[in-house]
């Protein structure tokens, strides 16, 4: 009688331990799983971009502002964080694209500014990440490329980036005497002096795709 109770203890063991491994599996499985969709990407599109610029004119710094209504985004990859998205990216501006809510304006731009620079049909260049996730675009205009640091807040799944175009790098000094001229009585301040200053903000919004 002992041994048949012994038998029945072992038995009932070791059902109970096949049990127990079996439970511990699928919890593992469900673990991994949630893991698995837990894990977010990151992807640059054209539709989640907006290019807005500011110029300024008079003595006093008066804004002008304005946007690029077309982007045109090359080599995006999907990443597992906002900044490594746009690490070696590459982009393209139509500068037909300019809009500044006055047709005027857009047309003298891309005449007197944009259409006296060399081979400046677009604006283009990459995304740069260094290691201590700084951002910085190689942006060509004019014929020449010059790094442009930019500096960044991310909310959510959207990027902000800002930035200041000092346009003797990209050697547009010329170019920015040949808008003041054809502006020349719009740019006066009130102390009746003309002037269109050699620096562009730059500012943009990306919205990042999963």
């Amino acid at each position: 009688m002992k041994k048949i109770v012994l038998v029945a203890a072992v038995l009932l063991a070791t059902i109970s331990c096949k049990k127990e491994a079996k439970k511990e599996t699928v919890e593992t499985t469900q673990d991994t799983q949630k893991e698995v969709v837990a894990k977010e990407t990151y992807l640059v599109t054209e539709e989640g971009s907006s290019i807005y610029w500011t110029a300024y004119k008079t003595t006093a710094k008066t804004p002008v502002k304005g946007q690029f209504t077309k982007v045109t985004i090359k080599n995006a990859k999907a990443a597992e964080n906002p900044v490594e998205a746009f690490n070696n990216l590459d982009f393209s501006i139509p500068v037909s694209s300019i809009f500044s809510k006055n047709e005027d304006r857009d047309t003298k731009l891309q005449k007197f500014f944009f259409g006296v620079m060399d081979n400046t049909e677009f604006l283009s260049g990459s995304f740069i990440v260094s290691g201590d996730k700084k951002i910085s675009l190689n942006l060509t205009m004019n014929g020449a490329t010059y790094e442009l640091p930019l500096t960044y807040e991310i909310t959510d799944r959207t990027v902000n980036f800002k930035g200041v175009m000092k346009l003797e790098n990209w050697n547009a000094l010329e170019a920015v005497a040949s808008i003041n001229k054809a502006c020349f009585d719009l740019h006066k301040g009130e102390d009746g002096v003309s002037k269109t200053w050699d620096e562009v903000a730059i500012e943009a919004s990306v919205y990042l795709k999963k």
